[in-house]
């Protein structure tokens, strides 16, 4: 398993409007093959951040979504990033909490 995580930041007034050009990314990503989870969330406490996490059941899943787009199709158009940490863990066991 495969899990994307870490945090994006933006500046706090154009938070909603790059979590709202990047809703589609998503949709498509919660319908492709091996996604279990994906999101893009407005942190509750910090207003520039924006907390990312991604669910996969293998690597080759998340490099097809990757490459999956339409080449020619514009990028989302989203604000500027003001800072980025994000990781690609690999999970070698899951069990109950």
């Amino acid at each position: 398993m495969i899990i994307v995580a870490g945090r994006l930041r933006v500046d706090a007034g154009e938070r909603d409007r790059y979590l709202a050009a990047v809703a589609d990314v998503a949709r498509q990503a919660r319908a492709a093959p091996g996604c279990l989870d994906f999101t893009q969330a407005a942190d509750p406490l910090d207003a520039e951040r924006i907390n990312v996490y991604e669910r996969w059941e293998s690597d080759e899943d998340l490099l097809r979504f990757r490459g999956s787009g339409d080449p020619d199709a514009p990028p989302p158009e989203v604000p500027e990033l003001l800072g980025a940490e994000v990781r690609k863990y690999r999970i070698a066991s899951v069990e109950e909490p």
